[in-house]
């Protein structure tokens, strides 16, 4: 039994390495990324909307067949993630699917795409177990390896994409997160590990400010790891449903359920009063939780994009045709 034990040794090591150097740049702060616009033309990447069609039991995405994802760039050989899915549960971390029982429907769709460190175990009866992608924020990467029995250890099959700052982020041995993700992926060289390419980034930035007229730098806002997620989600899914997310005026209707912000901590903080404290912060750095909301529901009525949990639908409207992330 010396094999695992040097294993157990090795990873315990390379955890503890990795929890001191994330808590050197934790008490940097949690600033955004600092990002330039992207002068590249934008070209749609995903399908718009069809009929509802049922889900269909996995099969594995990472095809050899499928078409690079470029801006989404592999720790180990640097080359662009392929992956595609016919259709994918977006399932978010919200308290609403507390008690949904969603979890076999989730778990019966192509693809299962996660966020930052939401756990399924304990709650798999309502947020499922499979898990296809992960998107993290650089700040969730110590709960990340925390967790790692699980978050890690669950599935060969996961792809782990990491987002942030570049400084962060940077490939010339200075930046603290990569850094990190190199020597992890070092240790467990079966994980899938992906970064966002600083030119990404600009993208990303470049479409916040696009779609809802403000600059993310000038109004002190940060994009959320949700933001990622939805527009990650319509490079490489033809349909996505999206579990746990509320419409954009939910909050502001005067009898809405009062739910966890997360479903995984139930004493944590509403949802709502995070959401609109957020959205109204000025001083700081802020997500824009709601205006992304309204930025998802107008990409709704152009591409195949489906909320449950609760169920609802955009309103009926007419809306100048969107479009999505360039290859970079």
């Amino acid at each position: 039994m010396k094999t695992p034990m040097r294993h157990g040794v090795a990873l315990f090591l390379v955890i503890t390495m990795c929890t001191s150097l994330l808590v050197v740049y934790n008490s940097r702060g949690n600033g955004s990324s600092n990002n330039s616009s992207s002068s590249q033309r934008d070209q749609p990447v995903v399908q718009r909307k069809e009929e509802k069609q049922p889900v269909q039991i996995a099969t594995t995405a990472m095809k050899a067949s499928a078409p690079p994802l470029q801006g989404y760039i592999s720790i180990i050989d640097h080359k662009p993630l392929k992956m595609h899915c016919s259709s994918c549960a977006l399932v978010t971390s919200s308290g609403h699917l507390i008690s949904s029982k969603r979890g076999k429907e989730i778990d019966q769709t192509e693809c299962v795409i996660r966020m930052n460190d939401a756990p399924t175990k304990s709650y798999w009866k309502d947020v499922g177990q499979k898990t296809s992608l992960r998107v993290i924020a650089h700040s969730s990467m110590k709960r990340i390896l925390r967790n790692r029995s699980e978050l890690l250890n669950v599935s060969q099959d996961t792809v782990f994409i990491f987002w942030g700052p570049n400084n962060y982020m940077r490939r010339d041995g200075k930046g603290l997160v990569y850094n990190n993700l190199r020597v992890m992926n070092q240790v467990l060289p079966k994980l899938k590990v992906y970064i966002i390419s600083r030119q990404k980034m600009q993208q990303f930035d470049e479409l916040f400010k696009r779609e809802t007229g403000k600059d993310r730098r000038i109004s002190n806002s940060w994009l959320s790891t949700g933001w990622f997620t939805m527009t990650i989600a319509l490079e490489l899914c033809d349909r996505i449903n999206v579990y746990g997310m509320v419409p954009p005026d939910f909050c502001r209707e005067p009898y809405h359920a009062s739910v966890p912000y997360h479903y995984y901590e139930p004493s944590g903080p509403d949802e709502c009063t995070m959401y609109i404290s957020h959205e109204r912060g000025r001083k700081g750095s802020h997500h824009r939780f709601i205006t992304e909301k309204r930025v998802f529901a107008k990409w709704a009525r152009t591409y195949n994009i489906l909320f449950y949990q609760p169920d609802w639908s955009p309103t009926a409207a007419s809306v100048n045709r969107t479009t999505m992330l360039p290859a970079s």
